[in-house]
């Protein structure tokens, strides 16, 4: 009985680390497909960039961004080489307890043969139950000899089970190791290609180092435009703050003066309003304080703003030479022409065209998200907009399609990263 136990635990064990093992494995290759896919995207863009002979600040961040793929990608490749040793250790320990257990199981299975060849004469079974001494004794006779048969039978099924399982395991072993040979491979051919973008970053250093003063000058003229950009959509946004906070005060005085006259006319002492100050941002309505709880409750969740995409340069600040600049939201480097949409439901409050580049604001309650450097808008002002709707298309930059995507929290800039999904 005990040994019965035993036995269970160890088949439950074993299949359950298998079946661990495998999700493990199917997750990891959808991490190295989807790092694959961000790559290709970034190589395609880099293809269609190459006419241009003059370096670009993009170029430089794609690279950049390219190489640091490629690197997730060869950890993904060696969790999955870790994963497989572990799955080719359990596997062959398997196999050599199925040889041993067969091999005992045949040498019993024999000696049950050899000893039923040699009492065969000696027992003819119908003497064997005839020379019972009673009734209740041949029929214990009869029972034996049938559960000796029944045994040698369930024996040879336990034997033949053995071998399929054996056959089996050195099956999938075999598999084991040919998936352990391609990922090596795989591995090797990655670490070749890493290795000439790394040469090919090198190369685009030392010749933005060499003319750093012009790139200067043209990172200065963007940095410029940027913040004159960056000042408008926060200017934006605190009118639309100062708006909403006149409507909480106003709302807050009328209440006040209404509860003092109640309270004059039952002649009580006349209760203290608190009225919102200057330096807080309230959301006047329930239907804009409902729409902030479900913006902030999406965090970690919210969709990407384009079905594809890299984000090639991140939030905060940046130093580029000896020129430093800050980012508040993300640059995520996409497909030609990718439809931009909105990552919540929210509100449109403004369409801003700067540069021949459209920008669009969305409200969400205390919340807003940004959408930059589009060559299209397809709403407008006051539109009510649903996740994942299209509201325009993106544009090149730079030769390259990408868009910069902003959150703000009232006036405070937030990072994307912490908010959109991690895909």
């Amino acid at each position: 009985m005990k040994l019965n136990k035993l036995l269970l635990l160890v088949l439950f064990v074993f299949f359950g680390s298998a079946v661990f093992a495998q999700s493990s494995s199917a997750e990891l290759k959808r991490q190295k497909e989807a790092l694959q896919r961000k790559i290709d995207l970034l190589q395609k863009n880099a293809a269609k960039a190459a006419n241009n002979k003059k370096l670009t600040l993009t170029q430089i961040r794609s690279i950049n961004t390219k190489i640091g793929l490629m690197q997730s990608k060869i950890s993904v490749i060696n969790s999955e080489i870790k994963n497989l040793d572990v799955q080719i250790h359990e596997n062959t320990n398997t196999v050599h307890t199925l040889k041993g257990q067969l091999g005992q199981l045949k040498k019993e299975y024999a000696n049950m043969i050899r000893f039923a060849q040699r009492n065969r004469g000696s027992y003819d079974k119908m003497m064997f139950i005839f020379a019972s001494s009673d009734f209740n004794q041949a029929y214990k006779r009869i029972k034996y000899l049938q559960q000796f048969g029944q045994y040698r039978k369930k024996q040879a099924d336990y034997i033949s089970g053995k071998q399929k399982d054996l056959n089996y395991k050195i099956v999938v072993l075999d598999k084991n190791l040919k998936e352990k040979s391609n990922l090596l491979h795989e591995q090797e051919d990655v670490k070749n290609k890493l290795g000439k973008d790394k040469s090919a970053q090198s190369q685009v250093l030392n010749k933005f180092s060499k003319e750093e003063r012009t790139y200067r000058q043209d990172l200065e003229v963007s940095r410029k435009r940027q913040a004159q950009l960056d000042r408008e959509i926060r200017a934006a946004i605190a009118r639309d703050i100062a708006r909403d906070l006149a409507i909480a005060k106003k709302k807050a005085e009328d209440e006040q003066r209404a509860a003092a006259a109640k309270a004059k006319a039952e002649n009580k002492p006349i209760p203290v309003a608190k009225v919102p100050s200057s330096g807080n941002y309230i959301a006047p309505t329930p239907e804009s304080a409902k729409l902030s709880s479900g913006f902030e409750g999406n965090r970690g969740s919210l969709p990407w703003p384009v079905a594809a995409g890299n984000i090639t340069e991140r939030f905060g600040v940046h130093t580029v030479g000896q020129a430093k600049y800050t980012n508040d939201g993300v640059t995520i480097e996409t497909t030609e022409n990718a439809t931009v949409r909105a990552v919540f439901n929210g509100k449109v409050t403004r369409v801003i065209n700067s540069y021949n580049r459209v920008v669009i604001l969305i409200n969400h309650g205390q919340y807003y998200t940004v959408y930059q450097n589009l060559k299209s808008a397809s709403v407008s002002v006051g539109d009510n907009v649903t996740t994942k709707q299209a509201i325009g298309v993106v544009a090149n930059s730079e030769d390259t399609p990408q868009m910069q995507f902003q959150i703000f929290r009232g006036a405070a800039a937030q990072n994307p990263e912490s908010w959109i999904s991690n895909r």
